[in-house]
């Protein structure tokens, strides 16, 4: 996962450390409409900024991964799939190996062996010992054969809706070190396990503030005038691609109709058929109502 540049993820979405998970979703949500793709068209900072708080939403929504984060910082990854318990953050490991402070903060680093590994975090219990279980991670390993088959850590992978449309690459921080890049496909879907080797990268959709997801369609909401919809017209509807497209609205179309566009839903798989992107209609009423408007709905008929 990309990480936000020397800013905390608090201080990204403009929340206190002690922040509820409610508070933490609300300044997402609120942040996110604001800087949302789709109503920012063509700016790339407004891009950037999304991308930035939906890193953060990931994590402070999590309350594990939060855990991890409050005791880690940036290094929360690589700590949570070592293993390290976030009780321990702050304690000096063997032969000097540094901890983390408080906030996050790196006391110090250096790289390890086996055996130091298998030190500090236990190998007895009947089990096979941890310098065994790593030898084929870490470089070297004293004079022990290399495992066969490699150590296959387990993660996840965050992506935005707009990022499992098109496809992207998501970086991935190994316990010993490593970075690994993961090839997300475009019109992936929620669980889908990505494998590299050494890696088993399960992914995770961010919900959006404007599109749904249902299988391979996506729903988005467009407000129709209620001259439009009673008389007819167009609208424009936002799609994933980042573009806007006319719509024909029939007369007398009801609030709440589903129209739907082929072919603009998410990609389908190994070449497939794509889905199709349904616009719902909310009719939006003309607020505040003039006197013709008004003089014109007081001839309706009742429940007309």
């Amino acid at each position: 996962m990309p990480q936000t540049k020397n800013r905390s993820y608090y201080d990204v979405l403009g929340v206190d450390r002690k922040a509820s998970q409610k508070e933490v979703s609300a300044a997402f949500r609120k942040l996110a409409r604001k800087h949302h793709p789709d109503a920012n068209a063509g700016d790339k900072a407004a891009e950037e900024r999304f991308k930035e708080i939906s890193e953060a939403h990931e994590v402070l929504s999590d309350p594990e991964k939060r855990k991890f984060y409050d005791a880690f910082g940036k290094d929360w990854q690589s700590a949570r799939a070592a293993g390290i318990d976030p009780s321990q953050a702050g304690r000096a490991g063997p032969a000097g190996f540094g901890g983390f402070g408080g906030d996050g903060q790196r006391v110090e680093y250096r790289d390890i062996s086996p055996e130091d590994f298998a030190e500090l975090f236990g190998g007895a219990g009947g089990g096979q010992p941890f310098g065994d279980i790593f030898g084929s991670i870490f470089s070297g390993g004293r004079g022990r054969a290399p495992r066969t088959a490699p150590v296959e850590a387990e993660g996840t992978v965050r992506v935005t809706l707009q990022e499992a449309y098109r496809g992207t690459q998501r970086t991935v921080q190994m316990p010993d070190g490593r970075r690994l890049e993961v090839s997300v496909p475009a019109g992936v879907g929620e669980g889908t396990v990505l494998r590299v080797p050494g890696l088993r990268a399960r992914v995770e959709i961010e919900p959006d503030p404007v599109f749904k997801r249902e299988g391979r369609d996506v729903r988005v909401e467009v407000s129709v005038p209620l001259r439009t919809a009673l008389l007819g017209g167009e609208v424009e509807v936002p799609t994933l691609k980042g573009t806007r497209v006319k719509l024909t609205v029939k007369p007398e179309t009801q609030n709440g109709t589903r129209l739907r566009l082929r072919g603009l839903g998410m990609p389908g798989a190994k070449g497939g058929a794509a889905g199709d992107l349904y616009a719902e209609v909310k009719v939006r009423l003309p607020v505040p109502m003039d006197a013709a408007t008004r003089a014109w709905a007081e001839q309706m008929p009742p429940g007309g």
